[in-house]
């Protein structure tokens, strides 16, 4: 079992080097469908495997679609891994689509769209009370 320290540091070595591969090496078309950013790498504590938490900017279909691109160059990314990072054994690679910045911006739209409506209300009540005086 590796320590903490180890398996943050291989976490944000595949982070850097999955980074890289997306930017330049990753041929599929589909990967380019959708923006994509990594947001997370999460290595088991044997460090043999790693789950990749990409974040996809675009519509359903673009995201349905970079996920199918992602999906089919996990033997590719892990092979590059292996060829980059020295490790006895290359973790095993897994995609997978994190939507927590997607519901975050919702959550900040409903708090603003309540902001709004509670100055609409203060304003009306205001104005309702000048009306009475």
């Amino acid at each position: 079992m590796a320590t903490n320290r180890r398996v943050e540091r291989v976490s944000s070595l595949i982070k850097r080097e999955v980074s890289q591969m997306l930017l330049n090496e990753i041929k599929d078309d589909r990967v380019g469908a959708g923006m994509v950013s990594i947001t997370d790498v999460d290595v088991s504590g044997d460090l043999q495997h790693a789950k990749i938490f990409v974040s996809i900017y675009g519509t359903e279909e673009a995201r349905a679609e970079t996920m199918e691109g992602l999906k089919s160059s996990t033997a590719f990314v892990r092979r590059e891994l292996g060829n980059r990072i020295r490790l006895r054994r290359t973790p095993e690679v897994i995609f997978l689509e994190d939507r927590s910045l997607e519901r975050g911006d919702r959550l900040l739209n409903l708090l603003k769209e309540i902001g709004q409506d509670r100055k609409g209300q203060e304003i009306a009540t205001e104005n309702s009370q000048e009306n009475v005086s």
